[in-house]
């Protein structure tokens, strides 16, 4: 094979790494831009340039130092998008404490594990959200977490943390924010796992503040912008290409609300005058289908990002014309790498940019591999995406046996996708060898919930699929197989997952089999439980879509 074709692609770039950590960079940029807005979070009413975030977050980081937080100690935070997440985020890497991000949606086995895995000293907390008692489930979790010896929920204790580093010296802080590196590890975010638990992926400053600024960089922001981040800070697309895209760049954070809402998402970038906007297809889908769509003011937009699950060419098509967004990118990549590994420009030609995830980003390498043979593939032809470089995590935290399995001698992270790199090197995702599920940009692994539905007294055997769906990419669907003599209707199942799972893993759509489908050789074959599943749920226009 000519090695001049492989699928290989290097992003070599003129503009160095950031050799600094998150606090240092955070410094930087309050110097450069003091009085410029730093954070807007509407649904608080909350304004604060960059010289008052700078000081919010000494202020909560003297308060943390005041309870005994440690560098490496994990501090928890459990909460919607408030700006006091924001403030947390820059906090705690201030002082070299390892944030760990919890899902807004977890139930009670959720997060105790989160929480117990992670060994969380210090949980910060929301006493709610939506209907979901936060305050009710720590308390229920908490006896046995030894480990977790202080809790603080933000409604009723956020002010008394901040009061207490009064009496923490200013020099304290400094002389622990010398002993940092940026490879020391900061962040923690939970990834579901094919073995039925979530792997937390660890990320150093150096991982999430140079991929949150090259993201920014290949949107050309500036602190004359300001960036709508309606996605959840809990993931990487919120709290590293959104909130670190932002401050290494001086731009302004725009948050809507606490959790995605169209039309509050809409009215924001028209009031606040947004330049860039960010979301998961199914966001910018809802925005476009909105009554009210045409009522708004969207001529202040010029780029964003779409990411999170394959976007529909239609859907991009029309967030460039419809939404002013004419320097949209779409971006590709796991929390494993912190996330992004390729990204279209904004000056890439239309068709590139909707029916592709775009090249290599700057300081790292992607090629496209055999997946039996590890060998790289020819330019064009399908196989595994590879990404290697500062983005790829440290590991997974206190489980070096599933690292070791993502993560190979070569320093290579093996994604799982399978995709294609063309004569340009613009990659193209066109599957996934493992049979992970992404619906609405939320990453499910059937396994998971698979031996959740093992746990259920008339569930002989449960098998997860992903369906085809015109609004969230794709759907849950499980085929179960009942115990002899059992019975079981779709509203005890669901029933029998609420309030231990997260909404979004919890199926769509149930069927109860005899059998399933099998190789000769005992073998679940889950690509005829989906071909099945198009037929008899009639989802033939949604697995026809298109998508990059």
């Amino acid at each position: 094979m000519n090695v001049a074709r492989a699928s290989y692609s290097h992003g070599t770039s003129k503009t160095p790494l950031l050799g600094e950590t998150i606090g240092e960079n955070l410094r930087r940029t309050m110097e450069r831009v003091g009085d410029r807005e730093a954070l807007v979070v509407r649904s608080q009413t909350f304004r604060a340039t960059y010289r008052e975030l700078w000081d919010m977050t000494t202020k909560l980081a003297l308060g943390l130092l005041a309870h005994g937080v440690q560098k490496g100690d994990r501090v928890g935070i459990w909460s919607p998008n408030r700006y006091e997440w924001v403030v947390i985020q820059y906090a705690t890497a201030r002082i070299g404490a390892i944030l760990v991000n919890i899902n807004p949606a977890y139930k009670t086995a959720e997060l105790a594990y989160a929480l117990g895995q992670s060994g969380v000293s210090v949980l910060i907390f929301a006493a709610q959200f939506k209907k979901t008692d936060y305050r009710a489930i720590v308390q229920s979790v908490r006896a046995g977490l030894p480990l977790l010896t202080k809790c603080f929920v933000l409604e009723d204790d956020y002010q008394a943390l901040l009061n207490a580093g009064e009496n923490v010296r200013l020099s304290d802080l400094e002389a622990r924010e010398q002993s940092l590196s940026f490879d020391d590890p900061i962040n923690i975010q939970y990834t579901s796992g094919t073995t039925g638990f979530p792997k937390g992926a660890t990320l150093s400053h150096h991982n999430v503040l140079n991929n949150g600024f090259f993201v920014g960089e290949a949107l050309k922001l500036t602190e004359n912008d300001r960036v709508c981040v309606p996605v959840p800070f809990y993931h990487c697309f919120g709290m590293v290409m959104g909130n670190l895209g932002a401050t290494t760049h001086g731009s302004t954070i725009v948050v809507p609300a606490e959790a995605f809402d169209p039309f509050v998402t809409l009215s924001t970038v028209q009031e606040e005058k947004c330049t860039a906007l960010y979301g998961v297809p199914t966001m910018f889908i809802a925005e476009l289908d909105h009554p009210q769509f045409n009522e708004f003011k969207l001529d202040s937009l010029r780029t964003g990002i779409m990411a999170g699950s394959p976007c529909p060419v239609e859907v991009m098509r029309q967030v460039q014309s419809r939404m002013h967004m004419g320097e949209v990118t779409i971006c590709y990549g796991m929390t494993e790498t912190s996330p992004v590994s390729t990204q279209s420009a904004v000056d890439d030609p239309i068709q590139r940019r909707v029916s592709t995830v775009g090249r290599v980003h700057p300081h790292v390498e992607v090629k496209i591999v055999n997946p039996s043979t590890g060998q790289t593939v020819p330019r064009g032809e399908r196989g595994e995406v590879c990404t290697r470089g500062y983005s790829v995590m440290l590991g997974y935290w206190n489980n070096e046996k599933a690292a070791a399995e993502a993560i190979d001698p070569a320093g290579w992270m093996h994604t799982g996708d399978l995709g294609t790199m063309d004569n340009d090197g613009y990659v193209n995702i066109v599957g996934r060898i493992k049979d992970m599920i992404i619906r609405g940009g939320e990453n499910i692994y059937p396994r998971e919930i698979e031996e959740f539905l093992h746990t259920h007294p008339a569930v002989s055997e449960a098998q997860v699929i992903g369906v085809p769906s015109a609004k969230y990419g794709e759907e849950v669907m499980a085929w179960i197989r009942l115990r002899p003599g059992m019975t079981v209707d779709e509203l005890g199942l669901i029933t029998y997952f609420t309030g231990q799972i997260a909404s979004y893993k919890i199926p769509r759509y149930f069927r109860i089999v005899d059998e399933f489908p099998m190789t000769v050789t005992g073998k679940i074959q889950k690509y005829k439980m989906r071909e099945i599943a198009i037929s008899e749920l009639g989802l033939e226009k949604a697995a026809a879509t298109e998508t990059a």
